[in-house]
């Protein structure tokens, strides 16, 4: 007998279709149509790829070394083929450059050259120097002269804490036509120190039979190494200087000097305030004889407006009286807004710490140098009265 089969013993075949699938039933719960949830998930799939791409190609690009353009390859001169000579083509930036293992470099400077041949002068205009050599920072400034000019030389303002110092300074020589030929234009750049002597940076020489006279020049100079400083036969006076605008004092003192020639006799130093170019007060210290270093130590202090004081000079001259009755002036320094390089620099410096006194050394200038420099006006005397 057979025995028919127990519905409720029998298993009925499972069907994979059945079974739930997440990412249809998240499909099918998004209230959006299927068309927009294809076209957002293709969207985000695109983003990231791109993606992607971009971070390899990144990381490529990193590895690989960076080619220089060509437009900016250097072109060896020698290899070019051609009549043109090497000096007339301008060199590259890069070629200027100090290159490893080669000679050692100073610096460039920018000067500009005119001669006038009405008033027989030579106008030099120092626009900026660059890549000055010394280690970490520097103060510098520039001291210009010409050699048939003995005595006579322009000073530039110290420029802070630079090695690339803009200049835009102009000054002039006179040189007659007759010795442009044999003149030599001297540029020293120095680092300024306060209490010490200046620290030579560069030198530039240039003869002037090399330039043209009958156009403005303005091209880049190589510096060369930094030469012996000039010996200063007429010496160095250290003074100190303070102002206080709320009273009007303008208080110096007269420290010492040095490096005075031995051959004087009786040195003092006579202070003196000019106006408008006209002499207004002076005072002086007392004599130190036989000594090519006077210690003075003596304070002078005048009442200088803060009104008038634009249109004040200083002038601090070292006397000497020899066997003669008479006193000559040794040398003279000119402090104030007309004063020029480091005197200029020490007067800006009393102005900007007020109420502080700035000690200082400077070289002595030659009398006549700072005299054609105040270009004094003189005292008008009343005439007499006739009397009818």
């Amino acid at each position: 007998m057979g025995y028919a089969p127990d519905p409720r013993s029998t298993l009925a075949p499972i069907d994979a279709t059945t079974e739930p699938s997440l990412i249809p039933d998240l499909i099918a719960r998004i209230p959006w149509p299927r068309w927009v949830v294809f076209i957002v998930i293709l969207a985000a799939g695109v983003l990231l790829v791109s993606c992607l791409i971009c971070v390899i190609c990144c990381c490529c690009h990193r590895r690989r070394p960076r080619k220089q353009p060509k437009d900016k390859e250097a072109v060896g001169l020698g290899s070019a083929q051609s009549s043109t000579t090497t000096h007339l083509v301008q060199p590259d930036v890069d070629c200027l450059e100090p290159c490893s293992g080669g000679a050692q470099q100073w610096g460039r400077l920018l000067l500009s050259l005119e001669y006038n041949f009405g008033s027989q002068e030579i106008k030099v205009g120092l626009r900026q120097a660059e890549n000055l050599k010394t280690e970490g920072t520097a103060d510098p400034y520039a001291r210009i002269s010409v050699s048939t000019q003995a005595g006579r030389r322009h000073e530039t303002k110290v420029h802070r804490g630079t090695l690339c110092p803009m200049f835009e300074e102009t000054c002039s020589f006179l040189v007659p036509p007759a010795e442009l030929p044999r003149a030599t234009l001297k540029v020293q750049l120095l680092d300024f120190k306060r209490f010490s002597e200046h620290e030579p940076l560069g030198e530039l020489q240039l003869p002037l039979s090399t330039v043209d006279p009958q156009h403005v020049l303005e091209s880049w100079y190589q510096l060369g190494p930094p030469g012996t400083t000039e010996p200063e036969p007429m010496g160095e006076l250290c003074f100190s200087l303070r102002y206080v605008p709320s009273s009007g004092r303008l208080t110096v003192v007269v420290l010492e000097a040095r490096g005075l020639d031995p051959g004087l006799g009786e040195t003092y130093v006579k202070v003196q305030l000019m106006l408008n170019q006209r002499k207004w007060k002076k005072k002086k210290t007392s004599s130190k004889k036989g000594t090519t270093t006077p210690y003075f130590n003596e304070a002078f202090s005048f009442l200088v407006p803060f009104s008038q004081l634009q249109n004040v000079d200083l002038v601090l001259a070292v006397w000497a009286r020899g066997l003669q009755l008479w006193a000559e002036p040794v040398g003279k320094v000119l402090l104030g807004p007309r004063a020029s390089g480091q005197p200029l620099q020490h007067w800006a410096d009393m102005l900007a710490h007020a109420r502080r006194p700035i000690a200082q050394w400077h070289h002595l200038q030659s009398p006549r140098e700072v005299d054609r420099a105040l270009a004094l006006q003189p005292r008008r005397l009343p005439l007499p009265r006739l009397h009818s």
